[in-house]
Protein backbone atom coordinates (compact mmCIF):
# COMPACT_ATOMS: atom_id res chain seq x y z
CA UNK A 1 0.00 0.00 0.00
CA UNK A 2 1.33 3.30 -0.92
CA UNK A 3 1.31 6.02 1.94
CA UNK A 4 2.39 9.55 0.94
CA UNK A 5 4.77 10.88 2.98
CA UNK A 6 3.90 14.43 3.51
CA UNK A 7 7.58 14.83 6.21
CA UNK A 8 9.74 12.66 7.83
CA UNK A 9 13.07 13.30 10.03
CA UNK A 10 14.62 11.47 12.47
CA UNK A 11 11.90 12.67 15.30
CA UNK A 12 8.76 12.83 13.37
CA UNK A 13 6.49 11.27 10.32
CA UNK A 14 3.72 13.12 8.70
CA UNK A 15 1.56 11.45 6.37
CA UNK A 16 -1.47 11.82 4.35
CA UNK A 17 -3.68 9.23 5.24
CA UNK A 18 -5.84 7.21 3.02
CA UNK A 19 -9.92 7.35 3.86
CA UNK A 20 -10.66 3.21 5.00
CA UNK A 21 -6.87 2.33 6.53
CA UNK A 22 -6.95 1.97 10.26
CA UNK A 23 -4.30 4.44 12.01
CA UNK A 24 -3.33 1.45 14.67
CA UNK A 25 -3.99 -2.26 14.64
CA UNK A 26 -7.80 -3.43 15.29
CA UNK A 27 -8.00 -5.24 18.65
CA UNK A 28 -10.79 -7.60 16.62
CA UNK A 29 -9.20 -8.23 13.74
CA UNK A 30 -5.19 -7.65 14.37
CA UNK A 31 -3.94 -8.64 10.87
CA UNK A 32 -5.98 -5.51 8.84
CA UNK A 33 -3.86 -3.30 7.62
CA UNK A 34 -3.16 -0.13 9.37
CA UNK A 35 -0.13 2.49 9.00
CA UNK A 36 0.95 1.89 12.46
CA UNK A 37 2.57 -1.64 11.35
CA UNK A 38 2.47 -0.28 7.66
CA UNK A 39 4.77 2.37 8.76
CA UNK A 40 6.80 0.15 11.54
CA UNK A 41 8.11 -2.02 8.71
CA UNK A 42 9.57 0.36 7.17
CA UNK A 43 11.03 3.48 9.62
CA UNK A 44 11.37 1.08 13.01
CA UNK A 45 9.87 2.80 16.05
CA UNK A 46 6.83 4.39 15.21
CA UNK A 47 3.93 5.64 18.12
CA UNK A 48 0.53 7.15 17.14
CA UNK A 49 0.20 10.82 18.73
CA UNK A 50 -3.52 10.92 17.44
CA UNK A 51 -5.56 9.09 15.23
CA UNK A 52 -8.31 9.11 12.31
CA UNK A 53 -11.49 6.76 12.30
CA UNK A 54 -10.62 4.60 9.53
CA UNK A 55 -13.05 6.21 6.74
CA UNK A 56 -11.54 9.72 7.70
CA UNK A 57 -8.69 10.27 4.94
CA UNK A 58 -6.14 13.42 6.03
CA UNK A 59 -2.85 14.27 7.59
CA UNK A 60 -1.79 12.44 10.59
CA UNK A 61 1.44 12.68 12.70
CA UNK A 62 3.48 9.86 14.38
CA UNK A 63 6.57 10.31 16.62
CA UNK A 64 9.40 8.23 16.00
CA UNK A 65 11.26 8.62 19.30
CA UNK A 66 9.70 8.75 22.83
CA UNK A 67 10.69 12.09 23.32
CA UNK A 68 8.43 13.16 19.95
CA UNK A 69 5.90 11.57 21.66
CA UNK A 70 6.08 13.51 24.66
CA UNK A 71 6.14 16.72 23.39
CA UNK A 72 3.66 16.80 20.48
CA UNK A 73 1.00 14.76 23.31
CA UNK A 74 1.46 17.76 25.37
CA UNK A 75 0.89 19.89 22.43
CA UNK A 76 -2.71 17.94 21.60
CA UNK A 77 -3.75 17.77 25.50
CA UNK A 78 -2.85 21.57 25.88
CA UNK A 79 -4.96 22.47 22.28
CA UNK A 80 -2.17 23.61 20.88
CA UNK A 81 -2.30 22.15 17.15
CA UNK A 82 -3.75 23.46 14.47
CA UNK A 83 -7.08 21.21 13.59
CA UNK A 84 -8.95 21.93 10.29
CA UNK A 85 -11.18 19.10 8.33
CA UNK A 86 -13.41 19.38 5.22
CA UNK A 87 -16.40 17.67 5.67
CA UNK A 88 -19.56 17.04 3.02
CA UNK A 89 -23.14 18.18 4.44
CA UNK A 90 -26.67 17.92 4.37
CA UNK A 91 -28.01 21.31 3.95
CA UNK A 92 -26.74 24.66 4.13
CA UNK A 93 -26.13 25.74 7.53
CA UNK A 94 -27.66 29.46 8.80
CA UNK A 95 -25.51 31.01 9.67
CA UNK A 96 -23.15 30.20 7.32
CA UNK A 97 -20.28 30.36 10.03
CA UNK A 98 -20.28 29.48 13.48
CA UNK A 99 -19.29 27.72 16.84
CA UNK A 100 -21.07 24.28 18.19
CA UNK A 101 -20.04 24.12 22.02
CA UNK A 102 -21.51 21.09 23.57
CA UNK A 103 -20.74 18.48 25.92
CA UNK A 104 -20.23 14.77 24.75
CA UNK A 105 -20.41 11.33 25.96
CA UNK A 106 -20.43 7.80 25.02
CA UNK A 107 -24.17 6.42 24.13
CA UNK A 108 -25.61 4.47 27.05
CA UNK A 109 -27.39 1.74 24.53
CA UNK A 110 -25.68 2.12 21.61
CA UNK A 111 -21.87 0.71 21.32
CA UNK A 112 -19.22 2.83 19.90
CA UNK A 113 -21.36 5.64 19.49
CA UNK A 114 -21.52 9.14 21.30
CA UNK A 115 -23.75 11.74 21.55
CA UNK A 116 -24.29 15.36 23.11
CA UNK A 117 -25.36 15.34 26.63
CA UNK A 118 -24.78 17.21 30.24
CA UNK A 119 -25.03 14.30 31.89
CA UNK A 120 -20.90 13.10 31.95
CA UNK A 121 -20.07 14.70 28.55
CA UNK A 122 -17.06 16.10 28.14
CA UNK A 123 -16.25 19.70 26.72
CA UNK A 124 -15.88 20.05 22.93
CA UNK A 125 -15.64 22.76 20.78
CA UNK A 126 -16.18 22.32 16.67
CA UNK A 127 -16.08 25.73 14.47
CA UNK A 128 -17.67 25.73 11.31
CA UNK A 129 -17.65 27.47 7.90
CA UNK A 130 -19.33 27.33 4.78
CA UNK A 131 -16.85 26.62 1.79
CA UNK A 132 -19.22 25.71 -0.79
CA UNK A 133 -23.27 25.63 -0.95
CA UNK A 134 -24.14 22.63 -3.44
CA UNK A 135 -28.01 23.02 -3.81
CA UNK A 136 -29.58 20.83 -0.64
CA UNK A 137 -25.85 20.26 0.50
CA UNK A 138 -22.70 21.95 1.43
CA UNK A 139 -18.82 21.55 1.98
CA UNK A 140 -17.93 22.88 5.33
CA UNK A 141 -14.83 24.06 6.53
CA UNK A 142 -14.29 22.63 10.03
CA UNK A 143 -11.85 23.44 12.89
CA UNK A 144 -11.88 21.66 16.43
CA UNK A 145 -10.11 22.58 18.95
CA UNK A 146 -10.33 19.06 21.78
CA UNK A 147 -10.56 15.70 20.45
CA UNK A 148 -13.45 13.63 21.30
CA UNK A 149 -14.63 10.42 19.80
CA UNK A 150 -16.63 11.20 16.71
CA UNK A 151 -16.60 14.90 17.53
CA UNK A 152 -16.99 16.18 14.41
CA UNK A 153 -19.60 13.54 13.30
CA UNK A 154 -21.87 14.23 16.45
CA UNK A 155 -21.73 18.14 16.71
CA UNK A 156 -23.13 18.40 12.77
CA UNK A 157 -25.58 16.04 13.11
CA UNK A 158 -26.56 18.23 16.32
CA UNK A 159 -26.98 21.34 14.05
CA UNK A 160 -29.20 18.94 12.00
CA UNK A 161 -26.63 19.10 9.26
CA UNK A 162 -24.92 15.60 9.15
CA UNK A 163 -22.40 14.46 7.08
CA UNK A 164 -24.03 13.26 3.85
CA UNK A 165 -23.43 9.34 4.62
CA UNK A 166 -22.73 8.19 7.82
CA UNK A 167 -24.21 5.05 9.67
CA UNK A 168 -24.19 6.26 12.72
CA UNK A 169 -25.44 9.81 13.00
CA UNK A 170 -27.23 10.88 9.16
CA UNK A 171 -29.25 9.78 6.71
CA UNK A 172 -27.37 7.02 4.55
CA UNK A 173 -25.19 4.52 4.03
CA UNK A 174 -24.16 5.37 0.88
CA UNK A 175 -25.07 8.08 -1.61
CA UNK A 176 -26.68 7.08 -4.87
CA UNK A 177 -27.02 9.52 -7.76
CA UNK A 178 -30.60 8.63 -8.38
CA UNK A 179 -31.07 10.76 -5.35
CA UNK A 180 -29.92 14.38 -6.83
CA UNK A 181 -31.26 13.43 -10.47
CA UNK A 182 -35.11 11.97 -9.36
CA UNK A 183 -36.96 10.91 -12.51
CA UNK A 184 -33.99 12.14 -14.57
CA UNK A 185 -32.00 9.20 -14.06
CA UNK A 186 -31.75 6.32 -15.84
CA UNK A 187 -30.53 2.85 -15.70
CA UNK A 188 -30.60 -0.01 -17.52
CA UNK A 189 -33.00 -2.72 -16.65
CA UNK A 190 -30.59 -5.13 -15.35
CA UNK A 191 -28.40 -2.72 -13.81
CA UNK A 192 -27.30 -2.32 -10.52
CA UNK A 193 -26.75 1.54 -9.45
CA UNK A 194 -23.24 2.02 -8.09
CA UNK A 195 -23.73 4.51 -4.79
CA UNK A 196 -21.25 8.04 -5.43
CA UNK A 197 -19.89 7.30 -2.00
CA UNK A 198 -19.80 5.15 0.47
CA UNK A 199 -18.01 6.01 3.28
CA UNK A 200 -17.72 9.04 5.77
CA UNK A 201 -17.03 12.46 4.19
CA UNK A 202 -14.42 13.69 6.04
CA UNK A 203 -11.53 14.56 5.50
CA UNK A 204 -8.14 15.80 7.72
CA UNK A 205 -7.29 19.13 5.25
CA UNK A 206 -4.69 20.76 7.56
CA UNK A 207 -2.51 20.11 10.83
CA UNK A 208 -0.04 22.65 12.33
CA UNK A 209 2.21 22.04 15.07
CA UNK A 210 5.08 23.07 17.08
CA UNK A 211 8.12 20.76 16.38
CA UNK A 212 8.97 19.14 19.32
CA UNK A 213 12.38 18.64 18.96
CA UNK A 214 13.52 21.94 16.63
CA UNK A 215 10.39 24.13 18.05
CA UNK A 216 9.60 24.95 14.89
CA UNK A 217 5.89 25.83 13.80
CA UNK A 218 4.95 22.88 10.97
CA UNK A 219 1.75 23.47 9.21
CA UNK A 220 1.13 20.88 6.83
CA UNK A 221 -2.02 20.64 4.55
CA UNK A 222 -3.55 18.24 1.41
CA UNK A 223 -6.15 18.75 -0.80
CA UNK A 224 -9.15 16.52 -0.91
CA UNK A 225 -9.07 12.70 -2.24
CA UNK A 226 -10.57 11.87 -5.27
CA UNK A 227 -13.82 10.60 -4.32
CA UNK A 228 -14.77 13.76 -2.41
CA UNK A 229 -13.54 15.58 -5.12
CA UNK A 230 -15.59 13.79 -7.17
CA UNK A 231 -18.74 14.07 -4.97
CA UNK A 232 -18.40 17.71 -4.97
CA UNK A 233 -18.39 18.19 -8.10
CA UNK A 234 -21.22 16.08 -8.72
CA UNK A 235 -23.33 17.94 -6.37
CA UNK A 236 -22.51 21.75 -8.04
CA UNK A 237 -23.15 20.18 -11.00
CA UNK A 238 -26.75 19.09 -10.18
CA UNK A 239 -27.65 21.39 -6.64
Amino acid sequence: MKIPILFEDDHLIVVDKPAEVLTVPDRHDPEAPNLKQLLSDRYGTIIPVHRLDKPTSGVLVFARTPEAHRGLSMQFEAREVEKVYLALVDGVPDPEEGEIDEPIAPHPSKVGRMLVTNRGGKFARTDYKVMEALGKFSLLGVQIFTGRTHQIRVHLAYLGHPLIVDPFYGKRTEFLLSEIKGKRYNKGKHEEERPLLSRVPLHAARLGFTHPMTEEWKDFEVELPKDMRAMVKQLGKLG
